[in-house]
């Protein structure tokens, strides 16, 4: 249960201003079409988010507990820093897809944009701390689906309202409180 919850939390503070998120708004507002496009989101981040769990999963494996205790630790810092550095997304890197409908624009769209993404990366670096590759597919997916369902539903309106600096700083604090309990052997993996 704790691999789901923190898995959750983490990525729907990561994921608030997100490029991934502002695509989420973007495709709300050309489709106007709320179920498909949500459907396709999470689909793409079921299918993304899958594939990194198992990476983090195998990576876990292969690293001896002290090594992975500092990859796992170092990588949440990183991820911490990382979140400090807004996204933005502009028109331009957004595929047309006319005539191919919401989904299929929403699937591929959100799946591409989570390549090598925050969210990706810390459902790596999550799925090799915990050992419920699940739990963490499972929780990424639903942080995900709480933080841009708002988006897609109320649209940039509700964007505007939403302090930033301080989404990112409350998600990069957590990371690096993750990160440090992982260094200092407070996690389990030691």
């Amino acid at each position: 249960m704790e691999a789901f919850l923190v898995s959750t939390g983490v990525v729907a503070l990561a994921e608030i201003g997100d490029k991934t998120q502002l695509l989420a708004l973007l495709l709300a507002a050309r489709y106007r079409q709320p179920v498909p496009i949500l459907l396709g989101i999470f689909v793409a981040t079921v299918a993304n988010h899958a594939l990194a769990g198992f990476i983090g999963t195998v990576a876990a494996g292969l690293i001896g507990d002290d090594w992975l205790r500092w990859v796992v630790g170092l990588s949440f810092l990183a991820v911490a820093a990382w979140m400090l550095i807004p996204d933005r997304l502009d028109e331009e890197e957004v595929p047309r897809f006319r005539g191919h409908g919401a989904f299929l624009a929403a699937l591929v769209c959100m799946f591409l944009a989570e390549m090598g993404d925050k969210t990706q990366i810390a459902t790596i670096v999550l799925a090799a701390r915990f050992e419920s590759l699940l739990a963490v597919i499972a929780g990424t997916t639903a942080g995900m689906m709480i933080a841009n369902t708002p988006a897609v539903l109320l649209g940039e309106a509700a964007a505007r309202h939403v302090p930033l600096k301080l989404v990112h700083g409350a998600a990069a604090a957590i990371f690096a409180v993750i990160g440090i309990t992982v260094l200092l052997g407070f996690d389990g993996l030691t």
